[in-house]
């Protein structure tokens, strides 16, 4: 499956449009690393722990997207969108929200 965030491909025509696709992707993180983030964000740096969670968030969304364009018989998905979110739950951590959005197509 080709998923670009460009609208159409280079010498390849879209022969049909089967519509938006989507996935989304939410994952917790712990109360554990959100306080070495804030740690890390008062010293400077980067937080890896949450660069892990954001990219496995993100495989995960696309990875819902593809396997929807799939099911409607895509080859293609065009003008791919990731938007990311966190969501605060009370004071003692929050939730990582990661969607992706996109065309399926037929090239």
């Amino acid at each position: 499956m080709l998923v670009v965030t460009v609208g159409n491909i280079e010498g390849k025509p879209v022969k049909k449009y089967l519509g938006v696709v989507s996935g989304e992707a939410i994952l917790g993180a712990n109360i554990f690393k959100d306080l070495f983030a804030g740690i890390r964000d008062i010293v400077g740096g980067r937080s890896a722990a949450y660069e892990k969670e954001l990219r496995k968030a993100k495989d995960i969304a696309l990875q819902e997207m593809v396997e929807e364009a799939a099911r409607l018989g895509a080859n293609a998905i065009l003008s791919v969108d990731l938007d990311y979110e966190s969501i605060q739950i009370g004071q003692g951590g929050g939730m990582l929200m990661v969607s992706a959005n996109g065309t399926a197509v037929v090239v």
